[in-house]
């Protein structure tokens, strides 16, 4: 079966494919069935026909539709995250492995498009258990933007740190933007986010001219007068 989804597999999931194929064909026929129709009109019988395997494999696994769905989303999100530090890895100047990490993010996502779009869009439908794991897995991508900026700021100080609310703004926005252009029928131009991305990051990290910095407020009288009457 041809995996339509192009994130490499993590050492654990290669590991757990050979050990449980059983599980591991039924993930890949989750995939196979979500590449084709929304997860709402996916049946189990569709994941096992798709899979080649047996109903009775499929109980031995997992429970219902949600369990092998959640494991699938995990499996690949693992896979995404993988790809993207292997990507930054591959650079020594810090500034390449941040635009080489959103490069790899965005070309898997753009690699299925209709995958992408069932875990962004689809994944309430999928229950309490898989709008967690997203939240895990947006905070784990996050946190890889605020090592590569850590990084960053070794070479170049005057960069402003990127905090974790920052960075998951970023995320959140991120994703919305792909969600909308999912929604206009724009598939092939997904990697047309990834600039606005860098954008992003890049306003959040540079330091505003002094003009613009906020200065410390400036007690009036009637400010202070205010305040000792309080």
């Amino acid at each position: 079966m041809q995996d339509p989804f192009l994130p490499s597999l993590t050492v654990a999931a290669v590991r757990d494919a050979a050990e449980n194929p059983g599980r591991s064909r039924l993930l890949q026929g989750m995939v196979l069935m979500l590449s084709e129709k929304s997860y709402a009109a996916t049946t189990i019988l569709d994941i096992v026909r798709a899979a080649r395997v047996s109903k009775r494999t499929f109980y031995e696994h997992f429970t219902d539709k949600e369990q092998c769905f959640l494991a699938t989303y995990t499996m690949l999100s693992k896979g995404l995250l993988q790809s993207i530090r292997t990507a930054a890895e591959c650079h020594k100047e810090v500034e390449a492995q941040l635009e080489a990490a959103l490069e790899a993010y965005f070309v898997v996502l753009e690699a299925s498009s209709s995958l992408t779009r069932a875990f962004l869009a689809e994944v309430h439908a999928a229950g309490p258990a898989a709008i967690r794991q997203r939240r895990t897995i947006h905070g784990q991508f996050a946190g890889l933007l605020i090592q590569l900026v850590t990084r960053a700021r070794v070479q170049r100080p005057e960069l402003c740190p990127l905090t974790p609310e920052m960075a998951t703004a970023i995320v959140g926005g991120i994703n919305e933007l792909l969600l909308l252009t999912l929604e206009e029928g724009s598939d092939g131009r997904l990697t047309r986010v990834r600039q606005t991305a860098s954008q992003l990051i890049r306003a959040a990290v540079t330091p505003l001219p002094d003009e613009l910095a906020p200065r410390p407020e400036r007690r009036t009288r009637a400010t202070k007068s205010a305040r000792r009457n309080r």
